[in-house]
């Protein structure tokens, strides 16, 4: 070898050097370990609420409750609603009223006399149509409407919905009672038939007769019967021992 080709070689020796100094060992030597970063810290867990995806059904309050929720399926005749209203007054009990939005929009001062009465105004539906056959697009409209009757009317939207034309709502209507804001739809133990329009007497029979602690009855305003049966229902309430109340008194 010459002395160029000397020089060359030692040139690429030293070119090897550094590039195996820049890129570093495949592993660490056993005699000089790596120093290892710390894992970066772990990101904070947040909590958010999230609102119900699918509405609850309420049909029976506490078992052991001495209380009781008289529940009014709200529409008819408003003179007809007023006297009721007046006896509830005499009775000394406070009910729960859902409303339907039609009517409510209607009838301004009747639901501003309820709320002054003590008793709750709820939900039941914009045109009380069976909600149970509809789309969930159309069942939706119907809580949401009358859910903007009530906020224009009384400053909120309630804390109530009741589903119009069945007992127990289906899971189309609990999900779309929950998207208008509704965590519960409001059912019933207690039918009292009012709606069929039997004597005074019947109304009372049949209801006290299934009526228990913690019991949701369900009635109707605009019945002439009702109004009649009140006092006798009443009393026979206070003298099982139970109150009558709102719904909101009731579920606590």
């Amino acid at each position: 070898m010459d002395r160029r080709d000397a020089l060359r070689a030692a040139s690429a020796l030293a070119a090897g050097s550094i590039l195996s100094s820049c890129s570093g060992p495949s592993r660490p030597l056993a005699s000089h370990p790596a120093a290892s970063s710390p894992p970066p810290p772990a990101p904070q867990a947040t909590t958010t609420a999230k609102a119900p995806t699918t509405a609850r059904e309420i049909s029976h309050g506490p078992r052991d409750s001495r209380k009781v929720a008289l529940t009014f399926h709200g529409q008819g005749d408003p003179v007809l609603a007023g006297r009721l209203l007046d006896e509830l007054a005499r009775g000394g009990a406070r009910v729960t009223v859902l409303a339907v939005g039609t009517w409510l929009g209607t009838q301004h001062d009747l639901a501003h006399r309820i709320l002054a009465d003590g008793h709750e105004l709820g939900n039941h539906t914009q045109h009380h149509a069976n909600i149970s056959a509809m789309t969930a697009e159309q069942a939706y409209a119907e809580i949401h409407d009358c859910a903007q009757v009530l906020s224009a009317v009384t400053g909120t939207i309630g804390r109530w919905f009741r589903p119009s034309q069945t007992r127990h709502a289906t899971g189309t209507i609990r999900t779309q009672a929950a998207a208008a804001g509704y965590p519960a739809c409001l059912s019933y133990d207690v039918d009292s038939l009012d709606y069929t329009d039997p004597a005074p007497a019947a109304i009372v029979h049949t209801t006290l007769r299934a009526v228990r602690g913690g019991s949701i009855v369900s009635l109707h305003l605009g019945h002439q019967a009702t109004i009649a049966a009140m006092p006798a229902l009443l009393d026979g309430l206070h003298r099982r021992g139970l109150t009558p109340v709102t719904m909101s008194e009731l579920i606590t």
